[in-house]
């Protein structure tokens, strides 16, 4: 190998050593928080699956009519469009 090959070799194992060490304790703590905050705001009532009891805050006709759309969106794709076309 070549001097150059050897320090260059020697520089990046640095790098990566230096990635490696683990100096970021408080960061890696908090990882995945945005995201778990995120989804725990999401949701009305955590206990909702450990009840039976029936949803009365929507009336029959809107559940319905969603229950429908939603059945609706698997028998045909919805449109599309185009987003790098030129507008033609």
């Amino acid at each position: 190998m070549t001097r150059i090959n050897l320090i260059v070799q020697g520089l990046l194992l640095s790098l990566l050593v230096a990635c490696a060490s683990n100096n970021t304790p408080e960061l890696d703590k908090k990882f995945g928080q945005a995201v778990r905050s995120t989804m725990e705001a999401q949701v009305i009532n955590p206990n909702g699956t450990s009840t039976k009891d029936p949803v009365t805050t929507i009336d029959a006709a809107a559940a319905v009519s969603a229950q429908q759309g939603y059945q609706d969106s698997f028998k045909a794709p919805p449109k599309t469009f185009e987003v790098f076309g030129g507008g033609r």
